[in-house]
């Protein structure tokens, strides 16, 4: 570990915890696809888990500490409780470190616990605004997070209008797209206008890669994309690239069941997801964008 690295992630964690604080040994761990990801061993023996990228994008760690410190708080679902993020200083080496949590095989009926604990995790989260403290990041593009009274002017701007005009920017848009988009965007209304249910808090990027099971064998999300919005949208990423059944599924409804017209809704939350893995990965995704931008404007 760069001797900078060392001293400045021994500083916060002693900072942070009371405690002094000096690191033994490093160990390689998995989720350094973006970071470099270690699991570290301090000589009391305690353990935390260090991200690190010497140019990450701005402001990316304490942004991500920012999440999971507003999802520990629920209570609901276990997340990485965050020690801080640091290092942004001239000459360091930008960081987070947070709580290690060994990782273990799925317990049985992992996906009915899951799938529970999630529905708990929206129902304990309700706010009375549609946004987030800070703009973040999903994956690595850049997620507005303006605060807004209205959900559907908030995924209008802030969302599907967002990646829209991005795609235009990165040039995987052509007339087509424009077309069905901008109609997709009067249409939303109609669309996405109900339930008119209160904001709680999202978890905003839950694919199969963002949770695990820890040593007892229950979940854990991790690598947030958080802000406060329509439980609709955090389901729907869900349903894109698997990693969930039917278990998950119907144990969330029976905590918290959808609203009539649900089906429809989690289409145009799925488009978010699909346009952003367009301005990330490039045209592979472009017909899956079409194809749902059809169905509500062909």
């Amino acid at each position: 570990m760069d001797p900078r690295l060392r001293d400045d992630v021994e500083s916060l964690i002693a900072d942070r915890t009371g405690k002094p604080s000096r690191i033994r040994e490093g160990r390689r761990s998995g989720g350094g696809c973006i970071n470099d990801a270690q699991r570290i061993l301090l000589e009391d023996g305690r353990e935390f888990f260090l991200k690190s990228n010497p140019h990450p994008l701005p402001h990316m760690f304490p942004r991500e500490a920012e999440a999971l410190e507003k999802m520990a708080e629920v209570g609901a679902i276990r997340v990485p409780k965050p020690v801080g993020a640091g290092g942004e200083s001239p000459g360091g080496t930008p960081f987070i470190v947070m709580e290690y949590i060994p990782t273990g095989s799925p317990k049985a009926g992992f996906h009915e616990s899951f799938g529970r604990q999630f529905a708990e995790f929206h129902l304990k989260s309700k706010a009375d605004r549609f946004g987030f403290e800070h703009d973040n990041y999903l994956g690595s593009t850049p997620q507005p997070n303006a605060w807004e009274e209205d959900w559907v002017e908030f995924w209008r701007k802030h969302r599907l209008g967002f990646q829209l005009e991005l795609a235009r920017t990165n040039r995987y848009s052509d007339p087509t797209m424009d077309r069905l988009g901008e109609s997709l965007m009067n249409r939303l209304p109609e669309i996405i206008g109900e339930p008119n249910e209160a904001p709680c808090l999202l978890h905003g990027d839950l694919w199969g890669g963002n949770y695990l099971a820890d040593s007892d064998g229950e979940p854990v999300l991790i690598d947030p994309a958080a802000y406060y919005g329509r439980r609709e949208a955090d389901l729907a990423m869900t349903m894109l690239f698997g990693g969930f059944n039917s278990d998950f599924y119907s144990a969330y409804e029976e905590v918290w069941p959808l609203e009539e017209g649900s089906k429809d809704r989690l289409e145009i939350y799925k488009l978010y997801h699909l346009m952003n893995h367009l301005n990330l990965f490039g045209g592979s995704y472009y017909s899956g964008c079409l194809s749902i931008l059809n169905r509500y404007c062909g």
